[in-house]
């Protein structure tokens, strides 16, 4: 310790002393530096566990010292028995025991915080001796506190017994006890539960115990009933407990400690007590009614967290009470009251979104039973779902205007996720509904839209229509026969509101593959969409109606097809749109385009197209700066996007969309593809604008995708374009290398390197940027990392589609093969993910390429030695699935090879760890040449020896791992 009173940067010489504590808890507290603040943190913590702290802990809490010294000291103390029991002899048990007794009293009328850890270290003691070296431990705890003596009043030993209960469950369930304790420990705890009982009854009872005592009494209960006392067992509290929520003071706990009793998960064992606990509940409705009216938030949630706990818990066991319909029905009436709870979420009322999981498991439950059994409930229960469905969509309607512009943007956050709820939750009740819920919201709409006496409100029509769109975004309507009267009421709705707009543009965007089914209807709904594209207010939800229509409906569009890109072209021009809504604009324009006639496909191209390419010529001759570049992208980004989805042959829709390219069902019309006669046309207006800005990764970026996303769109289509494509990405890719260009070559190579024709455009490519990635290796390949992780997916690509590429003589197979090995040692996990990739599928080669049988030969060793490297804990632990497969794959394809080279490699001691002995070493040698097939029994071998050379083996870490 410096004479300053600080402590000295370097702290380990320093001694762990009561002095030394208390200058370090000084400066963790009071000096300004914080790294000064961190470094006696470091200190501290090690005073902690150090052998010293059983004498200065002690000293620490002597009571001349202030409350943090205080605290510190019976921090240390549960630290050394919870974390180091083992250290602590048999015959010390005692004494210690007595010692935190005396402390408890001591500070039962001190520093509460310092009490709570004296009780948390009391209680760890108790759990590391029960019950074989201290049984009836809560029993004696009991006996202790309540004998007269040591100068410390009634009420204050009290609260210090009901404290230590209180935590002796807590620190249970946070405990470190190997589980087969936990077992031993929970049962004794269980047993010790009447000695709890009658003490916590009794002074709940008792007229005269203040309220912080019984407020503490409730926590005690709380916390015992989370080691699954048996409900019966704790039912004569749990009723008290509903007697003592008329008291404010007493609310809060009272409701913690019924919701805990009650959704224990073995509590629905014990029916008749849960039959006798739904009149308490039913008991609280005036309790509620009271507090709605008087705006009183809290209670109003608590109680309805009685209410859900009980219902959510317990809804199959009351259902199955068939005598006790009427009580159960009763309680889910009182549910659906705060379902409907009156005021706007969030602002008026936090409770009804508690209430929505009921429903669902309670239709759960409902639709669990058998046929006939079913049909009875669904009598009683399908009334109280309609009636569920008017309250969800009363609640989901926008308060009034004046009313939404004065909350807060958190407030109306959390609104919009609240309505997210109420949709989820009636797409889950159309299950049990059905088509008859569909035609219960059409005729609602429809009274509201032609009553002509009342005038309607937009936020009743809005709701309305919400929940239209809840249930047709998800499920099936088409056999509905209520969507055609939909469509025709939607035009006739007044639309003089923001809110309201959005949710007409998505309900006609749920019924888009209705309209595919019904395209005479597209006619009434289109106007609206293409009206609402010019209001940047509904840019979202016009743009993404828009893309659904035309990507559902496109061989139906062809009529309208020229309004459509007139009117796009409009919004465009004028800007109305942010940035990813004009991408999603551009998709659209793909999906319609498609299924014109390709001459038509050509003539909008050109005016859609044309305004783009004339600013690019112009943002070409320009000097780059940050704003150009921006704009630069962003037309590359509308060309890319119009390909993605421009698609001129008719495509199988189920092929999904993994690794395989989709399957064409029809040929494409002759002649060139529409995309590839636009690329070629721009293709020397790309080059230029590359030739600006090839330092630029962005733009390098955004050409990239244009080309990727076509080659993945036209497939064999962009044929035409391969060669002259082949030749510019190697141009780019040999001025400055880019990750972008390989993967755009990777796509290439997937594609285009099996067939005949295009095989020498795709090899000279291939072996062009396989030599620039060869000479980034050799000039150090640290700072790039995107690029090796692109160039390992590449080779690996390759080997899968055309091993042919490695027997050219212009590869060097050998430097290819030491820069995987390279990349294994990178820091990145994807990098190092994509070279496993690349060596599990160079490896099954060695039988039919030369040169990789010949470099494996040579070289195998040195991969292997850098598995073991990464293995013996190089790399994270993460990636040890991959380095198995590695190894899975030489076992597979040179096993005899890997036999020697396993013995070679672990041969050196330290190697790869200092933790393992020749015995581990020659074990796991002989568990991975044994397997040859089960690859899953490969991996769990790597992780298992991952973790004895991490000296991790049989740590809480290995348990999660």
């Amino acid at each position: 310790m410096e004479t300053s009173g600080r402590i000295a940067s370097t702290p380990d010489t320093l001694e762990f002393t009561v002095e030394n504590v208390e200058k370090a808890l000084h400066q963790l507290y009071y000096d300004p530096n914080i790294e000064n603040k961190n470094l006696a943190q470091k200190w501290l913590m090690q005073a902690q566990v150090s052998p010293q702290a059983w004498q200065f802990c002690w000293a620490l809490l002597s009571p001349d010292k202030v409350p943090e010294i205080q605290y510190f000291g019976a921090s240390a103390l549960h630290t050394k028995i919870s974390r180091y029991w083992g250290d602590i002899p048999t015959d010390q048990y005692e004494s210690l025991k007595s010692q935190l007794f005396s402390q408890i009293a001591c500070f039962s009328s001190g520093s509460k915080m310092v009490l709570t850890r004296l009780c948390v270290a009391l209680a760890s003691l108790a759990l590391n001796t029960m019950p074989e070296a201290w049984p009836g431990a809560v029993a004696e705890m009991v006996r202790v506190f309540q004998e007269e003596g040591g100068g410390v009043d009634g009420r204050a030993r009290c609260l210090a017994l009901l404290e230590l209960l209180t935590v002796l469950p807590e620190e249970f369930h946070t405990s470190r006890l190997p589980q087969y304790r936990k077992g031993q420990v929970r049962g004794a705890l269980g047993r010790e539960w009447g000695s709890v009982c009658p003490l916590l009854q009794q002074l709940l009872r008792r007229a005269d115990s203040p309220g912080a005592v019984k407020a503490r009494v409730l926590r005690c209960l709380s916390s015992w009933v989370m080691l699954d006392v048996p409900l019966n067992e704790s039912e004569s509290l749990v009723h008290d407990c509903f007697s003592a929520l008329p008291d404010p003071e007493l609310f809060d706990t009272a409701v913690e400690a019924i919701v805990n009793a009650i959704s224990q998960p073995d509590s629905q064992r014990y029916v008749n007590t849960l039959l006798k606990l739904v009149p308490l509940v039913l008991a609280l409705q005036e309790q509620l009614r009271e507090a709605v009216q008087g705006g009183d938030m809290e209670t109003c949630h608590g109680i309805c967290r009685i209410v859900v706990t009980l219902g959510e818990n317990h809804s199959r066991t009351l259902l199955e009470q068939v005598d006790h319909w009427q009580s159960f029905l009763a309680l889910v009436n009182m549910i659906m009251f705060c379902t409907g709870i009156p005021g706007h979420y969030p602002v008026n009322e936090t409770t009804s979104s508690l209430t929505l999981t009921f429903w669902y498991t309670l239709q759960d439950e409902i639709m669990s039973f058998e046929s006939e059994r079913q049909a009875v409930y669904l009598q009683v229960y399908r009334p109280v779902y309609f009636q569920l469905v008017d309250v969800l969509l009363h609640k989901a309607q926008f308060p009034s205007d004046q009313e939404y512009a004065s909350w807060s943007s958190d407030e109306k956050e959390q609104f919009r996720i609240y309505r997210v709820d109420i949709s989820d939750t009636l797409m889950y009740v159309y299950e049990m509904l059905g088509a008859e819920l569909l035609s219960n919201l059409y005729e609602k709409l429809g009274r509201l839209l032609t009553n002509t006496e009342q005038p309607t409100s937009w936020q009743h029509t809005e709701a309305l229509l919400y929940g239209f769109q809840s249930i047709a975004e998800t499920i099936d309507v088409n056999y509905s026969d209520v969507i055609p009267g939909l469509i025709g009421l939607i035009p006739r709705i007044n639309i003089n509101n923001v809110q309201l707009a959005d949710t007409v543009m998505f309900t006609i965007g749920a019924l888009a593959e209705w309209l595919a089914d019904h395209p005479v209807m597209l006619s009434s709904v289109l106007p609206l969409v293409l009206q609402a594209l010019g209001n940047p207010d509904l840019s979202v939800s016009s743009v993404s109606t828009l893309k659904k229509i035309c990507r559902e409906c496109k061989y139906d569009l062809p009529p309208y097809a020229s309004n459509i890109v007139a009117v796009s072209q409009e919004v465009l021009i004028k800007q109305i749109h942010k940035t990813s809504q004009c991408m999603w604009l551009m998709q659209a324009l793909g999906f319609l385009l498609s299924a014109l006639p390709v001459e038509e496909i050509l003539r909008n191209l050109h005016s859609l197209i044309t305004p783009y390419i004339q600013q690019l010529e112009k943002l070409a001759d320009e000097t780059p700066n940050p704003s150009n570049k921006l704009a630069i992208i962003h037309i590359l980004g509308l060309l890319s996007n119009l390909f993605t989805t421009l698609d001129i042959s008719k495509q199988d829709d189920e092929s999904g969309e993994g690794s395989a390219p989709p399957v064409k069902t029809t040929p494409p019309p002759p002649g060139p593809n529409p995309v590839v006669v636009v690329l070629q046309q721009v293709f020397a207006l790309i080059q230029t604008v590359l030739s600006q800005w090839l330092n630029d990764s962005q733009v390098v970026e955004a050409v990239c995708a244009i080309f990727e996303k076509s080659v993945k769109t036209l497939l064999h289509d962009f044929a035409p374009m391969v060669s002259q494509l082949s030749e510019m990405l190697g141009q780019m890719y040999s001025t400055i290398p880019q990750a972008s260009a390989l993967d755009l070559t990777r796509q290439m190579v997937h594609i285009f390197a099996s067939q005949t024709d295009h095989f020498p455009p795709i090899k000279a490519l291939f072996e062009l940027v396989t030599s620039v990635t060869l000479s980034i290796f050799q000039q150090g390949p640290r700072d790039h990392p995107d690029i090796v992780d692109s160039f390992m997916q590449l080779q690996a690509q390759a080997l899968k589609r055309k091993p042919d590429l490695f027997l050219s003589e212009s590869l060097d197979v050998k430097a290819v093969f030491h820069c995987g090995i390279l990349s294994l040692k990178f820091p990145e996990a994807p990098t190092v993910k994509s070279t496993c990739l690349f060596f599990t599928e160079l490896l099954p080669h060695c039988s039919d390429v030369p040169p990789v049988a010949r470099v494996v030969q040579e070289d195998g060793k040195v991969l292997i030695q850098a598995l073991l490297e990464g293995i013996g804990g190089g790399v994270s632990r993460s990636l040890m699935d991959q380095f198995a497969e590695v190894l899975f794959s030489m076992n597979k394809n040179c096993f005899s090879l890997l036999t020697l080279w396993l013995k070679e490699a672990l041969q050196p001691p330290g190697f790869p760890s200092m933790r393992l002995t020749p015995e581990q070493k020659e074990n796991f040698s002989q568990q991975i040449l044994r397997e040859r097939v089960n690859k899953r029994r490969v991996k769990d071998i790597v992780k298992e020896f991952t973790l004895v050379c991490r000296g991790l083996h049989g740590t809480e870490y290995a348990a999660e791992y």
